[in-house]
C-alpha cells in the first residue's frame, strides 16, 4: 500500500475536507445574505465548495475496498 492510501490518513484527509467544506457553507450562506455581496468572489466560494465535494467523494471512495467478483 502507499504511504499516501492508508486508512487514517484519508480519513484525516477526509475529515479536514468536509470541515472546509462546512466552513465554505457559512461563508456562502452569510455573503448571499449580504445584498452588496461581491458576486465575484461568491462564485468562486461557490466553485471551491464544489471541488471540495468531489474531492471529498473521491477519498470516501478510496477508503471503500476493491470488490472483486
Amino acid at each position: 500500500m502507499q504511504p499516501g492510501n492508508d486508512p487514517a490518513t484519508l480519513v484525516r484527509r477526509l475529515t479536514e475536507l468536509r470541515e472546509e467544506h462546512r466552513d465554505l457553507d457559512a461563508a456562502i450562506a452569510k455573503l448571499a445574505g449580504d445584498p452588496g455581496c461581491d458576486q465575484l468572489q461568491l462564485s468562486r466560494l461557490k466553485k471551491r465548495k464544489l471541488r471540495l465535494k468531489d474531492m471529498i467523494a473521491y477519498f470516501e471512495n478510496k477508503l471503500i475496498p476493491d470488490l472483486d467478483a
